[in-house]
């Protein structure tokens, strides 16, 4: 029977900094790119886990139970899938994981990786978490304000770079050219925070919108569908089975929020518990100050996209988190808790009708928050589609995928019977003397001159 001492998990120490590599497992694939850079330029050995597939499912159903949380049970999976792939050192490889910290199933993900490391026969591999309520403690990786404030820009202008593709992707006329502009400006994103030149905000946006204006796209009119959901499955292409792709592959358009309106959700929540439970004044204050932070930089990104004029501009978080006024308290904060619903009356305000809430099966959360919310919001707005899709080991993708045909068939009745059809071929929004290829070429001269 192991010993306490065998069961006391190893830590991340400041000695390991050095020689470490730090496992990234893959949730937001644009801004993780630029925030794993970060911590790269930090000092830090990290690696972003990019591997997909159905064996990253069948380890993890080998070290936790079918009943756990998908997220977890994929994220544990393709961690130990990694250790054991034989790219790594075992002995100097550590793990990193996010949690909220929130009354979740979430916030046991380290103690079910811990206990999976010790099964899988890894107990020497540390593991960090990076959350709001010190899950793991006294750990060597230390989140700096200076790589706090680069980490808040790399979710501003990931959210940007997000937003614009599922814009400008499924109505591009040469396929891979917008996620060619996406990891054009990642690339640019990573040098510029090596030498503090994201600062430059107006800039960048501006630059960044003309990018994205010169991809050549049809008029072509497509169904609008909106993802919302838990974190991992609205925003994981190996937890939602590459969802987006897969919309526009059916002629619709995916319309997903910004992670910072989850990262303004939970600093909100802390300014609501003062308000309904008490507590520091302190915490209190700088709660408001961080929020009003990332308010104003989310909503000069808004402004700029309006002013540019070409692309329709996100919700600001004020906004969204005033739609749910009349629908849910703001006491429902388990896991995604009143944003998502939040999120879903954001969609149907604004005219997207068609909503996919993404869940793990069993999430008691999604189930009152998303589910039981549907048929209130239906009453308020009777043109609502929304479809809920449960993810599980078990689940198979067939299945997912016809519950989202018959959703996008009948948001396709619904246009048919509300307007006709435009006539005539696609015509092209952009017809430039100068290729964007070119455009982008001789931009990517200037960055390097700049830079």
């Amino acid at each position: 029977m192991p010993t306490e001492h065998q069961n006391k998990p190893v830590e991340f120490t400041p000695a390991m900094r050095e020689d470490y590599t730090i496992l990234v497992p893959m949730m937001l694939p644009i801004h993780f790119e630029m925030i794993v850079q970060i911590l790269r330029e930090s000092g830090y050995r990290a690696e972003l886990l990019r591997t997909t597939g159905r064996r990253l499912v069948d380890e993890g159903l080998k070290n936790v139970h079918n009943d756990t949380c998908y997220p977890a049970l994929l994220v544990i999976g393709q961690m130990i899938d990694a250790l054991k792939s034989g790219q790594y050192d075992v002995n100097k490889t550590a793990l990193l994981i996010t949690q909220t910290g929130g009354g979740c199933r979430a916030s046991n993900y380290i103690y079910l990786l811990r206990k999976a490391l010790r099964q899988s026969g890894f107990p020497q591999v540390p593991v960090i978490s990076i959350n709001f309520t010190d899950l793991a403690g006294g750990t060597g990786f230390k989140i700096t304000p200076k790589m706090l404030i680069k980490i808040v820009y790399a979710m501003i202008y990931g959210d940007m770079l997000m937003w614009l593709r599922n814009q400008c992707k499924p109505y591009e006329l040469k396929k891979g050219q917008t996620d060619k502009v996406v990891d054009r400006w990642i690339k640019i994103m990573n040098r510029q925070f090596s030498s503090g030149k994201f600062l430059r905000v107006g800039h960048n946006y501006r630059e960044i919108l003309e990018d994205f204006a010169a991809i050549e796209r049809h008029r072509e009119k497509k169904i609008k569908v909106g993802i919302v959901g838990e974190i991992y499955m609205k925003y994981a292409p190996l937890g939602n089975n590459d969802l987006e792709n897969f919309l526009i592959k059916e002629g619709a358009q995916p319309v997903v929020s910004g992670v910072l309106d989850f990262c303004l959700y939970c600093l909100k929540n802390g300014i609501i518990d003062y308000k309904l439970y008490g507590g520091t004044k302190g915490g209190k204050t700088i709660k408001t100050l961080s929020l009003r932070y990332c308010q104003h930089w989310q909503n000069q990104m808004i402004r700029a996209i309006k002013k540019h004029g070409v692309f329709t501009a996100p919700t600001p978080f004020a906004e969204l988190e005033a739609a749910v006024d009349g629908f849910i308290g703001k006491g429902a904060k388990m896991g995604e808790g009143w944003l998502l619903t939040a999120e879903m009356l954001e969609l149907i305000q604004s005219g997207v009708n068609n909503v996919v809430c993404t869940q793990p099966f069993g999430c008691l959360p999604n189930h009152i928050i998303a589910k039981g919310m549907m048929r209130k919001i239906k009453n308020k707005y009777p043109q609502a589609n929304i479809v809920a899709v449960d993810y599980d080991p078990s689940a198979t993708p067939i299945n997912q995928e016809n519950r989202l045909k018959l959703m996008l068939s009948n948001a396709r009745l619904t246009e048919e019977f509300g307007a006709a059809p435009a006539a005539g071929k696609p015509k092209p929004i952009l017809d430039k003397t100068e290729p964007a290829a070119a455009i982008s070429a001789e931009r990517d001269q200037r960055e390097t001159v700049t830079l």
